[in-house]
């Protein structure tokens, strides 16, 4: 159930219109990293967890209520942006009150220029936001990750916060306006705060490394193949311990002769690791009947009700 606050969750404002920044800021609005996107993946992931998972299902379902707020805000942020453009679409330039405002013919034909930057505002939508990215391109259910575990989920979110965080920092590039930058703020600060909750959910499911359920094959979790010419890197991701595992890493300097001499790797032995295909058996045995044994007990099989009414509701 929905309960529209007419109010924003932050005072969004805007100086002056300006459909040059009102077209980028689009990509937020229905763009593969906006808030429809964020909404929609939240949303769709909360439903295999109701169950297993009420805590993380209250998260999800929290945050992506809080996104169709931000969505809210970023359409109400590009309707102020394009204030004007509505009218010229009613009415000659010369007799519009906003292009009375602005002095000389330049300045009128700077402004029609970019209202038109992005024709759907003018030949569409009629001056009001578009789902769509800054280009044109529809907003598409294809953007969102839903993958029915939880693990897998949550580490997608982190991304998701992150592209959205760093977009948001990128538009602030992009305008001058005190306001919108405000806003703009607001919103990326939002991503930084969401990264870390869902940081935090991850962390309470344990353990969630490899995500899923079974585990690697210790013959090729360590291993790192040199698979470019020229001068060797060598860091924490090719030498030392694996950082999840704990196993140290295999450099594979010559790629090839390696898998030539092990018949395309099937006759290789693990190195590097106390991990064996017996006890990696043993363990996605055990986790798969602990994670099985959480969704059953959780789920019932009949007389099945999604809420608990509270008769003060």
């Amino acid at each position: 159930m929905f309960h529209h606050v007419k109010e924003l969750q932050f005072n969004a404002r805007v100086s002056k219109p300006d459909p040059r920044f009102a077209r980028l800021l689009l990509e937020q609005f229905g763009g593969g990293n906006g808030e429809l996107k964020a909404a929609m993946q939240y949303f769709t992931q909360a439903f295999a967890c109701k169950q297993p998972y009420p805590d993380k299902y209250d998260l999800l379902m929290d945050v992506g209520t809080e996104e169709f707020s931000h969505l809210e805000i970023v359409g109400a942020t590009i309707q102020m942006l394009l204030s004007g453009v509505s009218g010229e679409l009613k009415a000659s330039a010369d007799e519009s009150e906003i292009m009375q405002t602005m002095n000389g013919k330049a300045a009128k034909e700077s402004f029609m220029h970019e209202a038109m930057i992005n024709p759907q505002f003018g030949v569409l939508s009629g001056g009001s936001p578009t789902l769509t990215d800054s280009n044109g391109n529809p907003w598409t259910a294809a953007y969102v990750t839903a993958n029915g575990d939880l693990t897998v989920d949550l580490r997608s979110n982190i991304a998701a916060e992150s592209r959205a965080k760093i977009v948001y920092e990128y538009l602030m590039s992009f305008t001058d306006d005190p306001y919108v930058k405000e806003t703009l703020r607001f919103l990326m600060t939002r991503e930084v705060a969401h990264y870390q909750q869902f940081e935090a959910a991850l962390n309470s499911i344990q353990p969630n490394f490899p995500p899923g359920v079974l585990q690697s094959d210790p013959r090729y979790s360590n291993l790192y193949f040199n698979m470019s010419n020229g001068q060797e890197v060598r860091g924490g991701w090719n030498e030392g311990k694996s950082s999840q595992l704990n196993e140290e890493w295999q450099y594979i300097a010559e790629p090839k002769a390696e898998v030539n001499a092990t018949k395309g790797l099937v006759e290789r032995e693990p190195e590097g690791t106390d991990r064996t295909e017996k006890n990696v058996i043993k363990t996605d045995k055990a986790l798969a009947k602990e994670r099985s044994a959480e969704i059953n007990e959780a789920t019932p099989l009949k007389a099945i009700s999604w809420s608990i009414y509270d008769s003060e509701i």
